[in-house]
């Protein structure tokens, strides 16, 4: 994977951030205005930070290793694995107890050595599934 000012960045987001809790580290690594289009996600700083801490207090193993990152003008989009175990309550469901393992497609566009944008795709759909939230899709004719 190439190495950039900007993937420095993004690695110290995913190392620190996600799967250490550490969400000062994140104060360098953002604009505080940051224009969030995941959906659910808030936009600001503080609030983004309120939100991963959350996930991580209801999935306090949490990992996400960066599987490929690329560069391209002033974006890096990354294909990670996150894994975890619900262990507390996550979306208004109790703790199941379950792992998980999903990708994550994330685009951040930067200025300034800072993430100003942020898109963010985990799948949400083989999540619930691990969890036992959601059935799985039908099994095909002769399958």
């Amino acid at each position: 994977m190439e190495t950039t000012p900007n993937t420095e960045v993004f690695r110290r987001v995913i190392e620190q951030g996600f799967n250490r809790g550490n969400f000062d580290a994140w104060d360098e690594c953002f604009s505080p205005t940051i224009q969030e289009h995941q959906y659910g996600l808030p936009s600001t700083l503080a609030e983004f930070k309120q939100a991963i801490a959350g996930l991580r207090r209801a999935m306090p193993d949490l990992k996400l290793t960066i599987d490929e990152m690329i560069t391209s003008g002033d974006k890096v989009w990354a294909r990670m694995t996150s894994r975890g175990t619900h262990q507390g309550p996550f979306m208004g469901l109790a703790p199941t107890g379950k792992s998980f393992t999903i990708t994550v497609m994330d685009v951040c566009r930067f200025e300034g050595g800072k993430i100003v944008e942020h898109w963010g795709v985990p799948d949400r759909f083989a999540l619930m599934h691990q969890l036992g939230l959601l059935s799985g899709p039908p099994k095909q004719a002769g399958a």
